[in-house]
């Protein structure tokens, strides 16, 4: 059999995906006959420019050995087939562990650090500071509706990580081999197999639950031992090398390598760290409001007159603008389509918000983090590493004040902030707990104010519409990314700290579900290949 990749393979709204046989096969100049398989390899959907939208398709296609080719396509025959498991991470452990290896943080750098150990019969505890997601999303449940927050168990922290209430995107960057395999991963524990082949993935936080519930009782029965409401309070030091972990300030895990996986929001925990020792370096991030817009505004904009049409997904939109007199860069993150804006605070006093969507996107608002690129010379006015985690609180801190004390969001028509007018009404949000009208100039700094007045004036000449009365700004959006970077050498331990392996968003090395999922797999193989290899 020989097998061939099809690239921009078009079609129309009203063409059935068994097209795609008919159509390789004119490609190739062959009969439909010859072909014993098409292979959806990625599925994008092209709506640019007001053209009709269009799904773009990148197919592998299987014919009989004996099939003619041209010789063009007979070139560019793939000379081998992907194989089962292949992408997978495959390390042999020759010397049994001593201790077990300690995994701290359930978000995907954890949970996949601790599947690639369980994976080779490594013993591993996993230290979860709040409790299993179910008692997670009641606790949250009570914060959206009654402003009652819980330190432990909330949006950021949990089992799951934060990213489980988010819109579960599934996106990545990188080229790593084992992305299409974490995917599969996912897949197995109940997420949908379309995520395999869309040009933009998402779960959605309903699945993404039930998907973590899964992968905790996978990871059980391979072996490892997770702990809830275990937060870690102190490292013990012996000659510059980790040697155990107190939790909850009382009781003493011995360890001898141990995981970092905890996320950009455990401020306790890195200022802990930072005491023991542990070197961090500032990094840049980025700061600003989340936009709503009705969802069928955001279609009627994006799609045109095929808004309506029932093959067409929620619209999305990624818009990006530069700010060359302020040297700034002004641009959306984490759009979600049909979701919500949601209250993410993990202390007293502060107000910080994130997006949310379902599986189904069917929600009535659309929304985006406006953010404007933050430069460690904006806060790092001590010579320390953790400035920037102070820095971001100043505006969470304004935030909630702004907002009435109460966790409720402070809340600006765009249209007002554009014009340096307050607004004494917003009309409906998403948001939850709730919005107080607000002044949003207040809650940050004088040049992201500037940068996003500048950069949402030209995301409108993009997309005509973008500013509209119905559009409303709820702040403040800080967490985009951690502030710092737990540095570490090229075996993957800490600079100054044997047997500590910092990885995932927390440690400033990965953002989002799947770079955090192939960083926690990156530390993993650094520790096999450090520890238990003769």
């Amino acid at each position: 059999m020989k097998t061939i990749q099809l690239n921009g393979i078009k079609l129309d709204l009203s063409e059935s995906e068994e097209l795609l046989t008919v159509k390789a096969a004119a490609i190739l100049g062959i009969t439909t006959d010859d072909i014993v398989a098409v292979d959806i390899i990625k599925k994008a959907l092209d709506a640019r420019h007001h053209k009709p939208p269009r799904f773009v398709y990148a197919l592998r296609i299987s014919v009989f050995q004996n099939t003619m080719l041209s010789a063009e396509f007979e070139k560019e025959l793939l000379l081998t087939q992907e194989k089962d498991g292949e992408g997978t991470p495959t390390l042999s452990l020759v010397s049994p562990p001593k201790l077990p290896v300690v995994v701290i943080g359930s978000g995907p750098a954890g949970l996949f650090a601790a599947y690639i150990l369980a994976m080779r019969n490594i013993s591993v505890i996993l230290l979860e500071r709040g409790p299993q997601l179910e008692e997670r999303v009641k606790d949250v449940k009570k914060f959206w509706n009654n402003g009652i927050l819980n330190y432990q168990s909330n949006v950021l922290f949990g089992e799951g990580g934060a990213g489980t209430f988010s819109d579960g995107k599934l996106t990545s960057r990188t080229k790593n081999p084992y992305s299409l395999w974490v995917k599969k991963i996912l897949v197995q524990m109940g997420a949908s197999s379309e995520i395999l082949t869309e040009a933009k993935p998402h779960i959605g936080t309903d699945k993404l639950r039930r998907i973590i519930v899964n992968l905790r009782k996978n990871l059980i029965e391979m072996g490892c031992k997770i702990e809830y409401k275990k937060q870690v309070t102190d490292f013990l030091i012996f000659e510059r090398n980790i040697s155990a972990v107190i939790v909850n300030a009382k009781e003493e895990i011995r360890a001898d390598n141990v995981i970092l996986a905890i996320g950009q929001s455990a401020d306790d925990t890195y200022r802990r760290l930072f005491e023991r020792g542990v070197q961090m370096a500032d990094k840049p991030f980025a700061m600003g409001l989340r936009v709503e817009h009705p969802q069928e505004l955001i279609n009627s904009i994006q799609y045109g007159k095929w808004r309506n049409h029932p093959q067409l997904p929620p619209a999305e939109y990624f818009l990006t603008a530069p700010i060359p007199d302020l040297n700034r860069s002004v641009y959306t993150f984490c759009m979600c389509p049909g979701g919500s804006v949601i209250g993410c605070a993990a202390s007293a006093g502060l107000v910080i918000t994130n997006g949310m969507s379902n599986a189904s996107r069917s929600g009535e608002y659309a929304n985006s983090a406006i953010v404007v690129n933050i430069r460690v010379n904006d806060f790092a006015s001590q010579k320390r590493s953790l400035s920037g985690l102070e820095f971001r609180k100043i505006w969470e801190r304004k935030a909630f004040i702004a907002g009435g004390n109460n966790y409720f969001a402070p809340a600006q028509k765009i249209t007002d902030f554009l014009q340096g007018n307050p607004s004494y009404s917003v009309g409906k949000t998403s948001f939850l707990p709730g919005v107080k009208p607000s002044v949003l100039e207040d809650v940050l700094p004088g040049f992201v104010n500037e940068s996003l007045r500048k950069g949402i004036k030209e995301f409108d000449k993009k997309m005509c519409g973008f500013i509209t009365e119905d559009a409303n700004l709820i702040g403040v959006e800080t967490r985009t990314s951690s502030p710092l970077r737990i540095c570490r050498r090229s075996d993957g331990q800490s600079n100054t700290i044997g047997g500590i392996y910092p990885c995932g968003e927390g440690a400033g090395y990965a953002g989002g579900i799947i770079s955090s999922a192939l960083d926690g797999i990156k530390a993993a193989q650094n520790l096999i290949n450090n520890t238990y290899y003769f």
